[in-house]
């Protein structure tokens, strides 16, 4: 029956989610990444989407000086051009990915990353729960008023099509997006420039009335006034920035050459972004746009310019203001493709759970995806959609990371003052981007605390104090067992002197009594399995077979020559144990393979022990903690115990061997 029930489920799961990948196709890489378009599409849309509610936070700022949104707009464009170039100069010295983590981790402290990769886990959440919120906000701006209570269950819906969607993988959820995207795009392009040059309003006279009104405010409030208000409206427009990071973070689904084409990608994001917002803004002083309730200011503007098209014109504002909606859906993707990937680096620096650094066998970061899924619905659901309290949250948190990035590319340049030539340039490129980043950071948090940005700074707080624990519960963990691993030592000495070739086996018994050993490395676990067997079993056994599966994860799953490399690891860490054995006058001999789930492989090996050696016994260790407490279940995988069930089913009988550590 649970036979039945496993087949089933199987076969729902490859139905929705797709077939399992094979590690064993050379081109898999390829087919999993991205060109710098679909990147554009997949990375870029977080970045342009933002221009749906950046330069209208903005532009609402200025209150009574509506024409100074030139100079807002002038100063946005020239700002998202500085921050993507200064993230091009972070690709290309991490070449590898990783983003604001790995910089501020390189270039400042371990603990002042975790403190950036707290804040863009949290802020990649965000991502996700104020894109699908924004989107159903305009979605359901078409429908009568009465539809408004089912809008926060359609942000849950949402939420979840996006999940398993990205279950699937990468560029299969990229792909099926990449329409909307380019109609955001034909769209909004074709509404700029017509409104500007083939329109009968004067862009010459909006020129003129943003001098005037510069003047006047400089007259009523002085030029600090002024001032003030430029810097508060060029700061409350900070969402625009929000997702320029993503291509840095993003580099490991890039295709190779990966650099090229990440700074390619970030040319177009910057283009199409700074032209977007740029022309947004001087769209709203052109058509002296007034805020209207229950509308966008795009929308306002949109109307304003097609009023005497028709129908042909409402047939355009529909499909634009659709395609922004279901564009603010889509710059979900970057939530999901670039937060599970920051928590998966975090995971392998044993700064949160190793599982969080697993692939799927898709080869997606499920746990992180399902995280980042079900943290976006929490969020969602706890603000109840709110986009403007998830504006502050998104905005506070991104500019953490984007500051800490900067400071330590900032750093670094000056290091290089005396190797480098062109450190100077560089340094003042991230030095401007240091400046413009770290005073927004201020300033929206100031203004901002009471409306909300108190939280972000709590919610951020408790998930670093959270992966403090998590980083010292592994580092003492690691402690206790660098006693187990004082046998290796004295082992790999013993295994050293046997120098009769691995070829040369000792004679083997096919029909006698054979131990099957499952290990993960030579180290002291599997030696103290071993020993613990040998002792328990004496002369029990005449084979000894060891099975130790490579696991592909998201530290070592970036091209193919790393995953020739994890193949050789595995051989090489098997010889040890089989000339180590064969020393003692036992036949001994190992079998690997590489895969996302040791379950599963250990599954398919199995049977074919099986077939060479009919009487074989399978035995694996387990780490018995001093104290057992939800810590350690949580952290720390029990995969011997999940091997032993699924062998059961098989009918292969399997011992686990407690593996005791003491304080």
């Amino acid at each position: 029956m649970s036979g039945s029930t496993d087949n089933v489920f199987h076969r729902i799961k490859r139905s929705v989610i797709g077939s399992a990948r094979t590690l064993d196709d050379s081109s898999v890489f390829h087919k999993m990444s991205l060109i710098a378009f679909f990147a554009w599409v997949g990375l870029g849309a977080d970045g342009l989407s933002s221009s749906c509610y950046g330069p209208e936070e903005a532009f609402r700022a200025l209150h009574q000086y509506p024409a100074l949104g030139m100079l807002i707009g002038l100063a946005s464009a020239l700002t998202v051009f500085i921050i993507s170039s200064s993230y091009s100069q972070i690709i290309e010295l991490f070449p590898g990915g990783g983003g604001g983590y790995l910089v501020a981790s390189k270039l400042l402290s371990p603990t002042v990353g975790m403190i950036s990769g707290s804040a863009l886990t949290i802020d990649y959440v965000l991502t996700i729960t104020i894109s699908v919120a924004s989107g159903m906000d305009a979605l359901f701006s078409f429908l009568p008023v009465e539809f408004v209570p089912y809008k926060l269950p359609a942000v849950i819906i949402g939420i979840i099509g996006l999940t398993v969607l990205n279950m699937r993988g990468i560029k299969e959820s990229v792909t099926i997006l990449t329409p909307i995207f380019l109609i955001f795009i034909a769209t909004h392009a074709f509404a700029i420039v017509y409104g500007l040059f083939f329109h009968d309003a004067s862009l010459t006279g909006s020129l003129a009335k943003t001098g005037e009104q510069f003047s006047l405010a400089q007259q009523s409030l002085g030029l600090g006034g002024l001032l003030f208000l430029l810097v508060r409206a060029y700061s409350m427009g900070a969402g625009t920035y929000t997702g320029i990071e993503a291509v840095s973070n993003g580099l490991p689904i890039l295709r190779e050459p990966r650099v090229k084409t990440a700074k390619r990608t970030m040319r177009y994001m910057a283009i199409s972004l700074a032209a977007t917002v740029l022309g947004l803004m001087m769209l709203y002083v052109l058509f002296d746009v007034n805020p209207t309730e229950g509308k966008t200011l795009n929308a306002v503007v949109f109307e304003s310019m097609t009023q005497h098209w028709g129908t042909s014109g409402k047939v355009l504002i529909i499909v634009t203001l659709i395609s922004e909606a279901t564009l603010l859906i889509v710059a979900a993707q970057a939530g999901f493709l670039d937060g599970p990937r920051v928590l998966a680096n975090m995971a392998v620096d044993k700064w949160a759970p190793t599982k969080f650094a697993m692939l799927s066998d898709r080869l997606v970061t499920q746990n992180g995806i399902l995280l980042m899924g079900g943290a976006a619905l929490a969020m969602a659901y706890f603000t109840h959609g709110n986009v403007q309290m998830l504006v502050v949250l998104y905005s506070i948190n991104v500019f953490i990371t984007f500051s800490l990035s900067q400071l330590g590319m900032v750093k670094h340049w000056i290091s290089q003052r005396k190797t480098s030539k062109v450190w100077f340039r560089k340094l003042f490129i991230n030095g401007i981007g240091f400046i413009l980043t770290s005073s927004i950071l201020c300033f929206v948090t100031v203004v901002k605390f009471t409306e909300g940005g108190w939280i972000t700074i709590v919610v951020t707080g408790v998930l670093v104090a959270l992966f403090l624990g998590i980083r010292n519960h592994y580092f003492q963990t690691s402690k206790l067992l660098t006693r187990l691993n004082d046998l290796v030592g004295s082992a790999l000495e013993v295994s050293k002197e046997y120098q009769q070739p691995l070829t040369k086996r000792v004679q083997v018994y096919k029909n006698e009594r054979t131990a099957v050993l499952l290990v993960n490395g030579f180290n002291g676990l599997g030696l103290h399995t071993l020993f613990s067997m040998l002792r328990m079993y004496k002369n029990t056994y005449k084979n000894f077979i060891f099975l130790h599966i490579g696991v592909v994860d998201a530290g070592n799953f970036k091209g193919s020559a790393e995953i020739e490399l994890l193949k050789e690891s595995a051989k090489s860490e098997l010889d040890k144990y089989v000339r180590f054995m064969m020393s003692q006058g036992y036949y001994a001999e190992g079998r690997s393979s590489i895969g996302t789930d040791v379950v599963s492989e250990v599954e398919i090996l199995a049977p074919q022990v099986l077939r060479d050696f009919p009487d074989a016994h399978f035995f694996g260790g387990q780490l018995v903690f001093p104290q057992q407490t939800f810590t350690n279940r949580w952290l720390h995988n029990y995969t011997a115990f999940s091997i032993q069930e699924r062998l059961y089913h098989l009918g292969i009988p399997v011992s686990i061997l407690p593996v005791r550590i003491e304080a």
